[in-house]
């Protein structure tokens, strides 16, 4: 191997050796005259001959000829220009490829998949049995041929969580017996579990690692510090200093997300973690769903929220004013200063905080309350909201939830005991019991300094044991609870001051307070409090750092989520509780990044692979035309060389090389298939993966055509916009990538031209619309900018009455891979109104030209040679039935295409009306 250049037969090479002695042989060629004495020669003294021939052959022609059989030898040696790895090229037996399949691996998966393809290809073509073993979900490996793995790349997808060691332990136990050569797909970051898997392999071959060199980024849990959002990221290795950008995602007030806020972060040099902090209003906050770092589609790279970071509001409301100079003595001191750090604290009288519909709302010593400040609680503790009541001596003189009990009250007082508003007392202080299990407060610890000198009792009754949350050792009850709608109203049967307990002078009374969901803890939940509770995921994230739905997923016990790692069980995403919403994400406060560090005995490889080049045919070719030209030169010196040989050699020159004929021919036959029959067309983004989807999608969409309609397209096509006639293409499918190259201004002035003249284009952003049309994602921009300079009439989410709705199926959804998304079709005239007794307005006869969305329906469309769906949509039934609607769509698209809105004539009323059940 020479350089990037490789032989496959070096031995004949050799030949090279034998040059020197070809040139001396050359050069004693012609062999010098014999002299003899001829005394008729003097008769030619003194003439002069007007053609020469030199005795010698001259050097240049002897060079040349030296570089034409030079080039045949070479030629023949077969050499190859970016060869495959020596150890690669080596191995012809079995072959393991070993995936890590991780988060990180997601932010070069096209790479990643575009290599394995390539190897599996190469494997094929070699007659190599191939097994996969991912290490995210290891399974037993077993040797395969290698095209029944490539019609499965599409369903290798990699997972939000890594490797664990009980994975690694499982990929130990499923390798398979015997020999094999091993390529190991890296996700770049370093695990200790790696070590015992790799010695392993090394016993059974040769080892070389495929690693992108692209940084890793990862997003760390958003925190609450000083009443700011504190985001950090880190990076796994060092270098120069970076910027990035994080997004914060949420709903708008209609409940559609939305983009709310950015925040820029920089890496110094040399530094792995960038911190920010971001202000935002307390009523924006609590709308917010993920951050993510801008560009990284990886799980890694979001954080998602949970209700740590939703301020609760709270009003607080006292039955007395504050006595000037005694605020200790305050009933809503010490309640301010517990809810300050993590709450949003409401001031005012009572019927002005309930507009404000706050999440909680404390009575501090507050007894008796007017009809309608009673009926403005119950509804609004129908509708989720918490009272919170503490007692008093208001509260105990009054005749409240006496005989009948209050429906603001959780249980019946009893009247009497205490001089001082009639409330018992003893004559030791007492403390406070254990928590039961079946309490909110289960788990936390009693201090022995909380006493209760004082409280107000409730009366027995059959219900208050299943109301008690809380009492002394005396078996009293100090804090009740009961139900009212999808509220509660709790009751702590002491002050909220230090006048009866020390309680509220205590971390427990904090405790006590976050366990009621009064204020949001911004700490993880210990285990004392997971402990014996259930959580059910409601979404999680795939490797690609998108949310989906849960489905069947089961239940996790709620200690597993701090103490268990993340796999196939216990998947990162949002978990809903007893009380609370909480977020498992990839990356922990405590997680670090580091590189993946490999011994040096392993060769470390990229994922990009040039493409094997033989020059040999190329190297026969210039021996060809050296010949030629030493035939012409040797007629030259000769004398011999005519015009007309001249002229005849000159044309075989030209004659021989034709090297855009076949490329030529092939466009000729393109245009010809087109012309000649219906074909859809596909815009080439230069993007491999992607452009093979869309292939796959609208061979999936034209069977689909085939069987159920008179319509019979030929394969779709790839087009090039700077080259490509698009006037013989009815539909264009163009998806959008944030890297695809912007067309010329000779492009757009024939898309413009398309456009004008009946063409259509399907703009596809495949990222389920998640930033609203026009907004400012990725791709979201690069469809601003593809769309500029086209011609594109004002556009409208597709009307209920819009002529594609019903050009072959009734359709009112228009799905694909995702669902539930507007798609945006030119605008009905503005003077178009609807007939009395028509089901719909008498539009245009226009074709819409742009039809734009995101739910990707060429992925929904693909389909393979056997007609199998190449990617998944959705779970079970409703995916298939999902999918079934995506081929509707398609149908209906190419429907209206070819016939326009004809089925917007008023013929079609009545077949419509029937079809409507009107």
């Amino acid at each position: 191997m020479l350089g990037p250049v490789a032989f496959t037969a070096p031995w004949l090479l050799l030949a090279l050796a034998a040059l020197p002695i070809l040139w001396i042989l050359l050069r004693a060629v012609p062999p010098a005259p014999i002299r003899r004495r001829f005394p008729g020669v003097a008769l030619l003294l003194g003439l002069k001959d007007d053609d020469t021939v030199t005795d010698r052959t001259p050097w240049w022609l002897l060079l040349l000829r030296m570089l034409a059989v030079a080039a045949v030898i070479v030629g023949l040696a077969g050499p190859v220009l970016n060869p495959r790895a020596q150890g690669e090229q080596a191995q012809t037996g079995p072959l393991l490829i070993v995936l890590d399949a991780s988060w990180a691996s997601a932010r070069d998966w096209p790479a990643q998949s575009a290599l394995l393809d390539d190897m599996l290809a190469e494997a094929g073509r070699n007659a190599r049995p191939v097994a996969i073993l991912r290490l995210t979900d290891p399974q037993p490996a077993a040797f395969r041929a290698a095209e029944n793995w490539r019609s499965r790349l599409s369903g290798l997808v990699p997972q939000a969580w890594p490797a664990t060691p009980a994975m690694m332990e499982r990929a130990l136990a499923a390798l398979p017996e015997g020999d094999f050569e091993t390529r190991w797909m890296s996700d770049g970051l370093a695990r200790e579990t790696r070590a015992a898997l790799l010695a392993e392999l090394e016993t059974r071959g040769p080892v070389t690692v495929y690693e992108s060199p692209a940084p890793i980024l990862a997003l760390a849990p958003a925190e609450i510090e000083d009443g700011a959002v504190r985001l950090t990221a880190q990076r796994a290795r060092t270098g120069a200093a970076r910027d990035i950008t994080v997004e914060a995602h949420g709903r708008d007030p209609q409940g559609l997300p939305r983009l709310l806020a950015t925040l820029p972060l920089r890496f110094d040099a040399d530094a792995t973690t960038a911190t920010g902090d971001l202000s935002l209003p307390a009523e924006l906050r609590a709308r917010l769903t993920r951050f993510e770092i801008m560009g990284q589609n990886t799980a890694g790279a979001v954080a998602l929220t949970d209700d740590s970071l939703k301020r609760r509001e709270v009003a607080l409301i006292a039955g007395r004013e504050n006595r000037e100079g005694l605020e200790l003595l305050s009933p809503l001191h010490y309640l301010e200063q517990a809810l300050i750090p993590s709450a949003d604290l409401l001031d005012g009288a009572l019927m002005d905080v309930l507009p404000a519909n706050p999440d909680v709302i404390v009575l501090a010593d507050v007894a008796t309350l007017s009809a309608a400040e009673q009926d403005a609680l119950l509804d609004w503790m129908d509708q989720g909201g918490l009272l919170l009541r503490f007692a008093g001596s208001r509260l105990a003189a009054s005749d409240v939830s006496r005989s009948d009990e209050s429906p603001l009250l959780p249980v019946r007082l009893r009247a009497g005991g205490r001089t001082v508003g009639g409330a018992m007392s003893w004559g030791e202080p007492k403390t406070l019991a254990p928590f039961d299990d079946d309490s909110p407060f289960a788990g936390l610890p009693v201090p022995d300094d909380v006493t209760v000198s004082a409280q107000v009792m409730a009366q027995p009754d059959p219900t208050l044991a299943d109301r008690v949350i809380a009492q002394l050792t005396d078996g009293t009850p100090l804090v009740t609870r009961k139900r009212v709608g999808a509220g509660q109203v709790v009751l702590f049967h002491v002050t909220a001051n230090a006048e009866w307990s020390t309680l509220p002078l205590s971390g427990l009374f904090v405790q006590m307070l976050e366990r009621l969901a009064v204020s949001s803890a911004v700490a993880l939940p210990d285990m004392a409090e997971l402990q014996g509770t259930t959580w059910q995921p409601a979404q999680v994230l795939d490797g690609f750092g998108k949310l989906r739905d849960a489905g069947t997923l089961p239940g996790i016990a709620g200690e597993r989520l701090i103490t268990d790692a993340l796999g196939p069980d216990l998947q990162p995403g949002l978990y809903d509780g007893p009380d609370r919403r909480f977020a498992l994400n990839v990356t922990r406060a405590e997680t670090t990044l580091a590189p993946a560090a490999w011994p040096a005995r392993v060769p470390v490889m990229g994922l990009a692979r040039a493409p094997e080049t033989p020059l040999g045919g190329w190297l026969l070719a210039l021996s060809m035309l050296l010949l030629m030209g030493d035939i012409v030169a040797s007629l030259a010196l000769s004398g011999r060389l005519w015009p007309a040989r001249a002229a005849a050699l000159i044309l075989a020159a030209l004659i021989l090389p034709v090297p855009d004929s076949a490329q030529a021919q092939q466009d000729i036959d393109k245009e010809l298939a087109a012309a000649s029959e219906v074909v859809l067309a596909h815009v080439l983004t230069g993007n491999p993966r992607l452009d093979d989807t869309a292939r796959a999608g609208l061979s999936g969409l034209s069977e689909t055509l085939f069987f159920r309609t008179s319509v019979e397209p030929a394969a779709p096509i790839g087009v090039d916009l700077e080259t490509d006639d698009l006037a013989l293409y009815p539909l264009l499918y163009w998806p959008v990538t944030p890297d695809q190259p912007i067309p010329s201004h000779e492009a757009y002035a024939r898309l413009n031209a398309y456009l004008r003249t009946g063409g259509m284009i399907l703009f596809d952003t495949r990222d389920a619309n998640v930033a609203g049309f026009g907004a400012s994602s990725p791709n979201g921009q690069m469809l601003q900018r593809l769309a500029r300079p086209l011609d594109i009439p004002p556009l409208e989410p597709i009307p209920e009455d819009h002529v594609l709705t019903r050009t072959f199926y009734l359709l009112q959804d228009f799905p694909g891979r995702h669902s539930g998304r507007p798609v945006w079709v030119e605008a009905a005239p503005p003077d178009a109104e609807q007939v009395e007794g028509m089901p719909f307005r008498n539009l245009n006869d226009n074709v819409t030209p742009v039809v734009i969305g995101g739910n990707d329906w060429a992925a929904a469309w693909a389909m393979d040679e056997r007609g199998n769906a190449l990617f998944p949509v959705g779970r079970g039934y409703a995916g298939e039935r999902q999918r079934e609607m995506a081929f509707r769509f398609g149908v209906n698209l190419v429907m209206h295409v070819l016939t326009g809105n004809y089925k917007s004539d008023q013929v079609h009323v009545p077949a419509l009306l029937d079809r409507l059940g009107q």
